[in-house]
């Protein structure tokens, strides 16, 4: 099982240089960043992570994903750089397409792209973006960026999203077609159709509940004529121990994203450290 990790970084904690380095050093398999442009003052979202709390202070002070990872890109050689995730909702599409071609261009095709809908309302909403159809632009942008990702000029229009007139633009993904691409949220059809639609897989938060999930998950992927054994499952932000991974490799899971504490170098180093157990040696 390939183990790799991820991390808020911010102006406060280590650097995407000295984390990168480390993390090839030591034999894990990549590294993925969140993403938030802003977090208004007024705000009504509630955190997702724990109801009536304050939002952790590193939310409001994240970096961009894509420009933390050209950075680590340029010290490594092997792990992977992933987003965890991509507001796809909040960019334009023509650009956040350019983005993720030239990282993945540069980083010689390692990077893996990860969409998400987001929870922040008010976040979304001063990016233009309507709630209730969120997901739908979603859907729409990616498919006008898999049109630009095409080898022969691709038009495309959307119902949500607008249009794309048949274009030049390169590089292109490494592997031809898109990158690398999870879809995270939580479990439930509409996920589903998403995920069969433009992802390589899924990237459940936590990880928990899979023996109950996947298998309508599987199910649903083959039904879309996708190849069952080609579907990833990535458990992301996960708090490891031996029993938890063991459940997942029945799973049938082949990498799952260890989380990282928002901290010093010195905090995430020793946090590496005790996940070094997890870790197989580089070759």
């Amino acid at each position: 099982m390939r183990i790799s990790t991820t991390i808020f970084l911010t102006d406060e904690t280590i650097t995407p240089v000295r984390l990168a380095r480390e993390l090839e050093q030591r034999g894990f398999a990549g590294l993925y960043v969140p993403e938030h442009t802003h977090i208004p003052v007024e705000r009504t979202s509630p955190y997702p992570g724990g109801g009536d709390r304050e939002l952790p202070r590193e939310y409001t002070r994240t970096f961009d994903p894509f420009v933390a990872l050209a950075q680590a890109a340029a010290v490594t050689e092997r792990i992977t750089l992933g987003t965890g995730i991509t507001l796809v909702a909040q960019h334009d599409p023509i650009d956040l397409a350019k983005q993720a071609a030239t990282l993945d261009h540069l980083s010689g095709g390692r990077l893996t792209l990860g969409v998400g809908f987001g929870w922040n309302k008010e976040e979304a909403a001063d990016h233009g973006v309507e709630w209730a159809t969120r997901r739908e632009l979603v859907r729409d942008r990616m498919g006008l960026m898999r049109a630009l990702w095409a080898e022969e000029p691709t038009a495309y229009t959307g119902e949500f999203t607008g249009a794309v007139r048949a274009s030049h633009t390169h590089p292109k993904p490494v592997r031809g077609g898109a990158p690398r691409t999870l879809v995270g949220g939580a479990a439930g059809p509409k996920l589903y159709e998403h995920i069969c639609a433009y992802g390589d897989g899924w990237m459940p938060l936590g990880g928990g509940g899979l023996s109950r999930t996947l298998p309508e998950l599987r199910a649903r992927w083959q039904d879309a004529g996708r190849d069952p054994a080609a579907l990833q499952i990535v458990p992301y932000a996960v708090l490891p121990n031996p029993g938890k991974l063991a459940h997942y490799a029945e799973q049938g899971v082949e990498e799952v994203v260890l989380q990282l504490p928002p901290g010093d170098e010195a905090t995430v180093l020793r946090r590496l450290d005790a996940y070094q157990e997890y870790v197989r040696p580089p070759a």
